[in-house]
C-alpha cells in the first residue's frame, strides 16, 4: 500500500512551532494549494491544507519558511479522531510532512535558508503527542 503526498503551495500563516511534553519539536501551518481545474466562473479554486511537520523539518519551517512563501511539502496524509471535552467526536485530515523545501527566495535580503530538510527521524510515539492534536480548536 501506498500513502504519499507531494503538494506545492503558499504558506497561509507563519508556521507555528509547539514542544511535546518530552521536548520534541513540531511545527504546524496551513498550505494554500490551487486545484489544477477552474470553476464555471472561470476562477481556480484554492485547498487549504494542514501539515504537520516533526523535529528537525518543524524547526527549518519555522526559521526559514514564513506567511506567503512558495513551498514544496511530501509527506503521507493522516487521518485523526478524538473526543472533545463536551463529548463531541472530531475528525481531520492533515499531511505529516517528511521533507520540505523552499521554492522561492526570502523576501529579506541577505537572508539565507537551507534549500530543503529532510525529517528522517522517526515520528514521536502516540505518547509523546501532547492533547488531541494541532488542529484540535477546530
Amino acid at each position: 500500500m501506498l500513502n504519499r503526498v507531494i503538494l506545492v503551495g503558499r504558506l497561509v500563516a507563519d508556521p507555528e512551532l509547539r514542544y511535546t511534553p518530552s521536548g520534541v519539536p513540531v511545527a504546524n501551518f496551513r498550505l494554500a494549494v490551487d486545484r489544477q481545474f477552474k470553476s464555471q466562473g472561470g476562477e481556480r479554486e484554492t485547498d487549504f491544507i494542514n501539515i504537520v511537520a516533526w523535529r528537525r523539518s518543524a524547526e527549518f519551517a519555522t526559521n526559514y519558511l514564513g506567511k506567503g512563501r512558495l513551498v514544496a511539502v511530501e509527506g503521507r496524509l493522516q487521518i485523526r479522531q478524538w473526543t472533545t471535552q463536551d463529548g463531541q467526536r472530531r475528525t481531520t485530515a492533515e499531511v505529516v510532512a517528511d521533507n520540505i523545501q523552499g521554492l522561492d527566495r526570502p523576501k529579506e535580503p541577505g537572508a539565507a535558508m537551507p534549500e530543503e530538510t529532510s525529517g528522517l527521524e522517526p515520528e514521536p510515539e502516540v505518547g509523546e503527542e501532547a492533547g488531541p492534536g494541532p488542529w484540535a480548536d477546530e
